[in-house]
């Protein structure tokens, strides 16, 4: 087995692992609960989990999908949080290779996924993540090449401001809370590890994927345009996208806007 393949392979793994853990965070900080103790249990009947049937992707083949102890169905999305998170670590391995980069980012991405599916069940996005994250996205721009301390605290005040801008008009037009405040603090999450230039960028991703996938929505649940749609996963996907293609994306959009001038 060469090293490429076998850090791809410990890559993946590792992705797995973090994300078995990324699933107790995604089930108890909505509850206030520690994510420490006590350890993996059924929420159903309270079993206790032992290590042979909490290992990541491959428990769950092997229960079938079912509590040892109850027989109820596992919710699907465990071994989905596990897959979606190893997937991850292994692209920016393949991206990025055994990097400090790949570190930060693996740290970021994980953040994400967390921040996704809480958004999505409860539609709120945790300070618990994102204030953290801003503190750590701007200590880690003084480590990491090509990225900058002053272009990590743009990120962060263009990230949060722009949307606090947003939020505050609509607000101002309209007397109504268009926009919350767990989202304004997520930008700046972003903001901190990905530099000002990608603001723009996941901005317009973000809306983009919005306005369709939910026009969309309300358009098969026959809703009118009071459905809550939670934003923060429309903002992972756009910094994720700027995170593996963002920088190319904008170049050949720049090319292609300077050959039609």
């Amino acid at each position: 087995m060469t090293p490429q393949l076998l850090f791809s392979v410990f890559s993946f793994i590792l992705g797995a692992v973090v994300g078995s853990f990324l699933n107790v965070c995604i089930c108890r900080m909505p509850r206030d609960e520690s994510v420490v103790s006590p350890p993996s249990h059924c929420p159903g009947c309270g079993y206790r989990i032992r290590w042979y049937d909490n290992i990541p992707l491959v428990s769950y083949l092997l229960l079938r999908g079912r509590c040892r102890g109850c027989r109820e169905k596992i919710s699907p999305r465990y071994p989905l949080v596990e897959l979606l998170n190893a997937l991850l670590s292994l692209a920016l391995f393949l991206r990025f290779g055994p990097t400090l980069a790949f570190a930060v980012l693996f740290l970021f991405c994980s953040a994400l996924v967390v921040i996704t599916f809480i958004d999505l069940e409860h539609q709120i996005i945790p300070d618990e993540i994102s204030l953290p994250g801003i503190v750590l996205g701007f200590i880690f721009s003084f480590f990491l090449r090509g990225h900058g301390w002053l272009n990590s605290l743009l990120g962060i005040l263009l990230g949060g401001g722009s949307l606090l801008l947003v939020a505050y008009g609509y607000q101002l037009v309209t007397g109504k809370e268009g926009m919350g405040g767990g989202d304004i603090k997520l930008l700046a999450m972003m903001g901190a590890f990905l530099g000002w230039k990608s603001i723009p960028f996941i901005i317009f991703v973000s809306s983009l994927a919005g306005s369709v996938i939910g026009v969309s929505l309300m358009l098969i649940q026959k809703k009118d345009s009071k459905l809550a749609i939670p934003f923060g996963p429309y903002l992972a996907l756009g910094a994720l996208l700027y995170v593996f293609y963002g920088p190319r994306l904008i170049s050949w959009y720049l090319t292609l806007g300077g050959l039609q001038g």
